[in-house]
């Protein structure tokens, strides 16, 4: 007896043979896969209450993405291109602008298109980035796990000191009255702990807390003071983790960081530990990621990777993990991670003038049994085998753009997207099925988000950023040049 049979799909299993079975089929009881196999022999062998006919799709390990932002999604392709002013306003509406329902309303958004995406697993910065975000109460990680919880999706959050300088100030909102409050180190720490004892591992693990704090800028002298202070707070943020055995993931390393943490910082960095874009590493921080083992999270569309090159290929060689991460969703990018496998290919080949390089296959096992590897969960995520857990998305490949069907890895790989996924399930529960969403109502999410994004503009009197600029038409280059490391 089984709780859910899934009946004639074409499995990718991502299994340590990368097999791939025709007419296949995977029998889940509870929140696990029992069973794996050729259809006929499964549907003799097993009844289930319910039973998903997978004829002409693809069923595959859910898609896990491995680096994004919280509160993006209700400001996502706010000025227009105008990366510098984005974050300027970010960082001004994050800190002085939102509310709880803000937060809340942008969670339950995010995880729905992760979902509609077949996206079960995702990391999701709520601190440590250069927008600032929320730790400085609870509060707000409250509401971000309690959205994500409903969804269903499971979620590595992310919590963390914003970049000096500290303390900070930040706005509570009740109503249209303003309080400002000063914000110290202690107080994120404090707000840190209370979320990982609160949420950390809850719901059978579907929503895991970590830690970050912004990596040092190797372009930008500190006094020694600054050195003092930078290098406290890293060791406070590492004393946390190691406390509560919680992974370590930061956002916006490049060239001389990863060095500065190893050798200066004495940072302990390691398999605990993902470093989100990591753009024009030297071939010694090449050797440092490889003799630590630590994990490197490349986002092949987002702005980062246009103005400086992670270097993937040489990394994969020297033997690092590499997963990819949509560093959604905006400004310009979203968390279909079918995009990002096939900008991530052409990108590298493009680089090297040379099509051999990262196979398809590599790039697949980067958002799928590598992403559970970096997130500690390779024996849980990651692959359809028995014992492992029940996430698995179903691509609907009974659509012009995949057909004829013939090379499932490859089509689903070069061909699908998002709106292909069908059905998914995390945990063994059906989240989706034929596209209806079953935990949520998808109208009353964008409803809200629709209205908690007018509200912050209204509040904070940033209407004026969602005009098109006048060299959007008809230009080669807008008029604007960004210093790239300030957007870091």
């Amino acid at each position: 007896m089984a709780d859910i049979l899934i009946t004639h799909g074409s499995l990718i299993t991502m299994d340590p043979k990368r097999e791939v079975i025709e007419d296949g089929a995977i029998a889940i009881e509870r929140n696990r896969i029992i069973d794996i196999g050729r259809s006929a022999d499964l549907i003799a062998k097993y009844r289930a209450p319910k039973v998903i006919d997978a004829k002409r799709m693809v069923a595959m390990p859910g898609l896990i993405d491995g680096h994004a932002h919280a509160g993006h999604g209700l400001v996502r392709a706010l000025a227009g291109e105008d990366w510098g002013t984005w974050g300027k306003a970010c960082e001004k509406i994050y800190s002085s602008g939102t509310t709880e329902e803000f937060w809340y309303a942008e969670a339950l958004l995010s995880a729905l298109e992760r979902l509609k995406c077949g996206v079960t697993t995702g990391v999701t910065m709520l601190g440590g980035g250069p927008n600032l975000f929320r730790t400085d109460d609870p509060i707000f990680g409250e509401r971000h796990c309690e959205a994500v919880s409903q969804v269903g999706t499971r979620s590595f959050v992310v919590v963390g000191p914003c970049p000096p300088p500290l303390p900070r100030t930040y706005a509570r909102w009740h109503g249209s009255s303003r309080r400002d409050m000063i914000v110290r180190f202690e107080d994120i720490l404090a707000t840190c702990e209370t979320l990982i004892k609160r949420w950390h591992k809850k719901n059978d693990g579907q929503i895991h807390i970590c830690l970050t704090i912004p990596p040092y800028k190797a372009e930008i002298a500190l006094t020694q003071q600054q050195f003092d202070d930078f290098k406290a707070r890293s060791q406070a943020i590492r004393k946390l983790q190691r406390k509560h055995g919680v992974l370590f993931h930061q956002d916006g390393h490049r060239r001389g960081s990863i060095k500065f943490a190893y050798e200066t910082l004495k940072d302990p960095l390691g398999p605990d530990s993902s470093l989100g874009h990591s753009v024009d590493l030297t071939a010694e921080e090449i050797e440092i990621c490889c003799k630590t083992d630590v994990r490197i999270v490349h986002n092949p569309t987002s702005n980062v990777s246009a103005r400086g090159r992670c270097p993937v290929p040489e990394l994969l060689e020297a033997g690092v993990t590499v997963i990819l991460g949509s560093d959604g969703n905006a400004p310009n990018t979203g968390y279909d991670m079918f995009r990002h496998m096939v900008y991530c290919l052409h990108y590298h080949r493009t680089y090297y003038r040379n099509t051999t390089y990262l196979p398809g296959g590599k790039v697949l096992e980067m958002v799928t049994i590598d992403s559970a590897r970096a997130l500690g969960m390779e024996k849980e995520i990651g692959s359809l085998e028995v014992g492992k857990r029940a996430d698995i998305i179903l691509v609907d490949t009974a659509k012009p753009h995949l057909s004829p069907f013939n090379m499932p890895v490859y089509q689903v790989l070069y061909f699908a997207n998002g709106s292909d996924v069908d059905t998914v399930i995390v945990d063994g529960k059906v989240l989706m099925e034929n596209r209806i969403v079953k935990t949520v109502n998808e109208e009353e999410v964008m409803g809200m988000a629709q209205r908690e994004s007018e509200a912050v503009l209204d509040r904070m009197g940033l209407r004026d950023l969602l005009k098109t600029h006048e060299q959007f038409w008809g230009h080669a280059q807008y008029p604007w040049v960004h210093p790239h490391p300030s957007l870091f």
